[in-house]
């Protein structure tokens, strides 16, 4: 089969590779339908994790069942499916309680699995024709059928869900006022959600254009932090105030004001959103963090950020009385529920998709969004 294979900093290719097989009764392989380029991807792809040539692309999944194992009995071939990023057993301790990101069997000596991602597990990527999905009745989210919604429903694998769980970890309520930092497609998602949970205004901060007009398009505020502070545009918008809550959509690799957007030529400063959000979240608020953080980044700033040690204003967090919440996202918490606004027209993720592209198109896929060129936001193949 095709698949986008990792080669080395800012180099993939879309190789043919060993078919996958069914190598446990539990087990199903699904043939994508769809598959999205992540900005979690540009991390491996701009090589600043431990990630290895050889690794198969691809945390954000759907396609139909073409086979499952014996030992599966809820789905059928040719169920259409969408597939959390977090590979989870359904029968640890962590899973039991929800907590599937964090599941203690896919992954040994981790809590925690995911496709085609380093570090998270064995399990190859859906960047691909075909795919893997262990524990597969667990796993796969069934849709209904035929092809309306796609990319809307591929979305529900992680940036939906993701951005879902940023304002649930603020627990931005209605009427509330919020700040989102970064208008990536997790973050244009977390003020999509916010919105959805009736919050009255949400500023959405960033310094790329398309991004912004994206936020504005769905009822956002645009604050360009190229412009001016972004803590205190938004202040001056609410009479000095800040906001009830906030959310970090941008993680480790932050920016400086008047930086390039381009990845890997940016200037960074890996503690600035979350030092931005201490200060522009009003006293008793809370913030929500499910912008990535690693606790390993050979590209980091200093021997502190290469290690994931960052340097916070605890004093004004505790000060404030600011209670935070952070950590990857449990999809299967959310994604059922998510699906069935969709189904019931009362959301649709998809404005944030600029580009859909055959599955080998996607090295220069790869290349424009991390340059964030051409309009390129968030880019689902189809192989």
């Amino acid at each position: 089969m095709k698949a986008v294979v990792y080669k080395g900093p800012f180099k993939v290719a879309v190789d043919n590779v060993p078919d996958p097989k069914i190598e446990h009764p539990n087990d199903a392989i699904v043939r994508i339908t769809s598959s999205c380029i992540c900005g979690s991807d540009l991390h491996m792809y701009e090589g600043r994790t431990a990630a290895k040539p050889g690794i198969i692309f691809g945390h954000e999944n759907m396609g139909l069942v073409e086979k499952v194992g014996a030992g599966v009995k809820l789905l059928q071939t040719g169920d259409r499916v969408v597939l959390p990023f977090n590979v989870g057993c359904g029968f640890c301790r962590n899973c039991q309680r929800g907590y599937t990101g964090y599941c203690l069997t896919v992954n040994p000596g981790f809590a925690g699995g995911a496709y085609g991602y380093v570090a998270m597990g064995p399990w190859r990527g859906g960047q691909a024709e075909l795919l893997q999905v262990p524990f597969a009745d667990f796993n796969a989210l069934v849709l209904p059928p035929g092809k309306k919604h796609e990319a809307d429903f591929a979305l529900l694998a992680d940036i939906f869900p993701t951005g879902y769980h940023g304002a649930e970890l603020a627990k931005v309520t209605p009427g509330e006022t919020v700040a989102v930092f970064g208008a990536g497609p997790v973050g244009l998602m977390a003020a999509y959600s916010c919105l959805l949970r009736g919050a009255s205004r949400v500023f959405v901060v960033d310094h790329v254009k398309e991004r912004l007009d994206k936020a504005k398009e769905i009822g956002g505020i645009p604050v360009n932090f190229d412009v001016a502070d972004a803590v205190q545009q938004i202040r001056d918008q609410t009479e000095g105030r800040g906001v009830d809550k906030s959310i970090d959509a941008v993680g480790y690799q932050a920016v400086a004001q008047g930086s390039p957007a381009a990845g890997g030529k940016a200037k960074e400063i890996p503690n600035i959103v979350l030092n931005q959000l201490i200060e522009v979240t009003a006293p008793t608020g809370a913030l929500g963090i499910p912008g990535l953080y690693v606790p390993s980044d050979p590209g980091g700033v200093d021997e502190a950020a290469k290690k994931g040690s960052l340097s916070i204003n605890f004093g004004r967090l505790f000060e404030k009385g600011l209670r935070l919440g952070t950590g990857q996202c449990n999809v299967k918490t959310y994604n059922a529920y998510l699906r069935d606004l969709i189904i019931a027209g009362r959301a649709k993720p998809s404005f944030v998709v600029s580009h859909e592209l055959p599955l080998d198109k996607a090295p220069d896929a790869y290349d424009k969004f991390d340059k964030r060129v051409d309009g390129y936001t968030k880019v689902v193949l189809h192989p």
